[in-house]
């Protein structure tokens, strides 16, 4: 059982978080040692006992939850804040017992009173957390349940603690060759000409441009270039006579941008289309799941009927067992009233626990319905979701790509450098010929001849 608890003040906030109605279900399980009959009520009295004191934080907080997959009774959780009591020297103060369900998942709260009614002061807490991990792992223990890596080693724990979805992004596979030739020689048969066959092309999402090495390329989506000739099974001759020159043709990048604005429309479109979806979808969910949660509601609220009202019978009938009058002195004195009071004490707390079974077991049913339910909700919440995570990572990537600058420019910028260039090496040249012709003829003296 994961246990996480805390010091904290704000009884008002507390008494609010615990009672609040996002909860589908919220039981005040039990409330000990307070004069108040309601939580802000006993919250309140925790909070003016610690004006007499120097605490800030007088009240400590617990979660219990139990395992995903795993179901905690009643009982449970009651031998799990005892041994938490007993463990952090909380015993015999005033607690309060909550138990909350929601999406399918029971878990408990429990609250101390850290103020020390008699000596007026707070209740140390020291190493809390180090002695709730122990009662953890004693509580996996005992219950034979899978203990998660972090709790058996703290060196294990993750603090990040995220799913693989929150990581995962869904990958472009790559196209098959053989299907892309064969769309390729299918819009070159069905084309007469330049204009058509770009029409044709486009169609089936790629464009035809100008390449760099080869004369007449086809570019698809993923930016990849086919040459042609070659993957139309043509001439290259052929190509010329249908196409034209290839400076007729778009450069490569610039037919990338425009294939990338086009997929971008599209895009946008799937995109709102895709949103509305998504958001019909959740409403329908939402408006199942409100419609699950007060069924339930209602269920509950007449199994605890039958059962109190069930509860209060047996009551009256132990009740008429106890004789009054001359009966009753005669009982007295022979010592059969007493063993009367035994049976039913005992009668009392077997119909008790008895109860609590029914109710858990009924709770357990309507939490394993949630769910399923909150499973195929989250299901279909993740297909249409993650399609779109994928067309929003598509249309990313076509305005980046819609959004570079044309090939022409970059031929124009290349040819002004490399002009640039051979201007500067044309004026280098004439100054180094300029400083040679400037340069004194030395003389040639002769050897020097020495006395």
């Amino acid at each position: 059982m994961i246990l996480v608890g805390s010091q904290r003040g704000g009884a008002g906030d507390l008494a609010r978080h615990l009672l609040k109605e996002e909860n589908e279900h919220v039981l005040v399980h039990e409330m000990r040692g307070f004069a108040a009959e309601d939580l802000h009520g006993a919250f309140k009295e925790v909070e003016a006992m610690a004006c007499g004191t120097q605490c800030q934080k007088f009240l400590f907080s617990l979660s219990l939850n139990a395992p995903p997959g795993e179901r905690a009774t009643t009982e449970d959780y009651e031998q799990a804040i005892s041994k938490v009591e007993a463990k952090l020297g909380l015993a015999n103060q005033p607690r309060v017992i909550v138990f909350h369900e929601k999406d399918g998942r029971r878990h408990c709260h429990a609250v101390w009173s850290r103020i020390d009614a008699e000596e007026m002061k707070a209740i140390p807490l020291s190493y809390s957390k180090l002695k709730l991990q122990e009662v953890s792992r004693e509580l996996f223990l005992q219950h034979e349940w899978q203990m998660p890596r972090g709790l058996l080693h703290s060196r294990d724990r993750d603090p990040r603690n995220l799913t693989l979805a929150e990581w995962q992004q869904a990958k472009r596979s790559g196209q098959d060759p053989r299907e892309v030739k064969a769309l390729i020689q299918d819009c070159w048969t069905a084309s007469d000409n330049r204009q058509s066959l770009q029409a044709a092309l486009r169609e089936q999402g790629l464009r035809l441009a100008r390449g760099e090495r080869r004369g007449h390329v086809v570019i698809d989506r993923e930016g990849e270039t086919y040459a042609l000739a070659r993957w139309a099974g043509v001439k290259t001759k052929k190509v010329k006579a249908k196409i034209g020159a290839p400076s007729l043709l778009l450069s490569i990048e610039d037919a990338r941008a425009d294939l990338a604005r086009d997929e971008l429309t599209g895009l946008e479109k799937l995109r709102r289309d895709q949103a509305k979806r998504t958001k019909a979808l959740h409403d329908k969910l939402q408006t199942e799941k409100r419609g699950q949660i007060e069924k339930h509601r209602q269920e509950r609220a007449a199994f605890n009927a039958k059962l109190k009202q069930r509860s209060e019978a047996e009551a009256r009938e132990r009740q008429a067992r106890l004789r009054t009058g001359m009966r009753g002195w005669l009982d007295r004195l022979t010592g059969q009233r007493s063993k009367t009071i035994k049976q039913n004490e005992m009668e009392a707390l077997k119909a008790l626990q008895r109860d609590r079974r029914l109710s858990d077991a009924f709770a357990f049913g309507q939490i394993e319905a949630r769910r399923q339910t909150e499973q195929r909700h989250k299901a279909a919440l993740d297909c249409i979701r993650n399609l779109g995570r994928e067309i929003g990572k598509d249309r990313k990537h076509a305005v980046r790509a819609s959004q570079r600058p044309g090939q022409s420019q970059t031929h124009e910028h290349q040819a002004s450098n490399r002009s640039k260039l051979a201007e500067i090496r044309q004026r280098r040249a004439k100054r180094a010929q300029s400083r040679s012709q400037a340069q004194p003829v030395r003389r040639n003296r002769g050897p020097t001849m020495t006395p």
